[in-house]
């Protein structure tokens, strides 16, 4: 899915997430003070641009899946603004759910547990047809038909039950029902990661030709680094809830800015390679209820200064080899530009 990063930077923005943070907790309590609360989410800002594939990374509980509810409409941001084509879409998914379900769909990590056992597989992936479409009782037939040929499943497999499916053809019957209505982007939350490797290809290279086929965006949420480095156009990795860098895939994975993408990536396994990095056990992790003021990496890195502890980085504290390279950090790694 690779692109040319001068294609990229020439293709509008379909989603903009502007200066977004969304807050669980902090109600006032009956009795006086308020409750404890968590930012999930904290001043993030990116654009994703129409038919890339848009990788999130980063640690459990930094703030991805948060993410992807906030976009999808499951969720709705504390403060900022996430634009769809220039249209909120807070207040889209206020004023109309089925529209906003029309643009943007989700497939969910686990493909089993995602679909109703009680339905059969017709009765999934006609839901959305009915509800979101105003197609007709032949035109929703001829369209199930599509959507199995698409994802290259069998059409009797139209009227069992989603126990009889292994995950692969479960994740396949998925993303079926994301597409059933015809959205423009498509979040995808660890859409591989209960699927065996073998299965993991399949699936990933049906993902890309659907994409080629249907003019789709993707947000490609994963904790495997492999898996996004191969998929995606642009990366962001985030960390804590905020943005820790953000780039095209090569300059990413080649010649990380942020010191947290170069410890995710030394800490990746992968086969034939022994010398991973142990990061030390009594590495301090932020506290979610009492953010630091300064990075919230500075604990955990070694190349930390007494302004990294005072004060947040800007999102573009420093540049990489490109000018869509960026990564807050008051002190970043070497440079792409350094390595000839």
């Amino acid at each position: 899915m690779n692109g040319p990063e001068v294609w990229m930077a020439d293709n509008p923005a379909l989603l903009t997430i502007s200066e977004v943070e969304r807050v669980f907790g902090g109600a006032r309590k009956l009795f006086g003070g308020r409750e404890p609360a968590v930012h999930a989410v904290q001043g993030l800002s990116l654009d994703v641009r129409k038919g890339e594939t848009l990788g999130v990374v980063g640690e459990s509980g930094c703030g991805k899946s948060t993410l992807a509810r906030l976009v999808v409409g499951l969720d709705l941001p504390t403060g900022g603004t996430i634009t769809f084509n220039g249209e909120d879409l807070s207040a889209l998914a206020k004023r109309d759910r089925k529209a906003l379900a029309r643009k943007i769909q989700y497939v969910f990590q686990d493909p089993v547990a995602s679909l109703n056992p009680r339905k059969t597989i017709r009765t999934i992936l006609e839901a959305p047809l009915k509800h979101l479409t105003e197609l007709n009782a032949d035109d929703r037939e001829a369209r199930l038909a599509e959507l199995l040929q698409a994802v290259n499943l069998a059409p009797e497999f139209l009227e069992r039950y989603p126990h009889e499916f292994s995950g692969g053809q479960a994740q396949r019957i998925g993303i079926a029902r994301a597409l059933a209505a015809g959205p423009e982007l498509i979040v995808l939350d660890e859409p591989v990661s209960a699927l065996d490797v073998s299965v993991q290809a399949q699936v990933l290279n049906l993902l890309d030709k659907l994409k080629a086929d249907f003019g789709l965006t993707y947000i490609f949420i994963s904790h495997d680094l492999s898996v996004v480095e191969s998929v995606s156009d642009r990366v962001a990795v985030m960390y804590f809830g905020r943005m820790a860098e953000l780039g095209p895939a090569r300059d990413i994975f080649r010649t990380p800015l942020h010191p947290y993408t170069d410890l995710l990536m030394r800490s990746a396994p992968a086969p034939g390679r022994r010398d991973l990095l142990a990061e030390d056990a009594s590495a301090e992790l932020p506290d979610p209820y009492n953010p630091p003021i300064g990075c919230a990496f500075a604990a955990r890195c070694a190349r930390q200064s007494d302004l990294c502890l005072k004060q947040k980085p800007s999102p573009d504290e420093a540049q990489g080899g490109s000018p869509s390279h960026i990564a807050a950090c008051h002190r970043p790694l070497v440079r792409a530009e350094t390595l000839g």
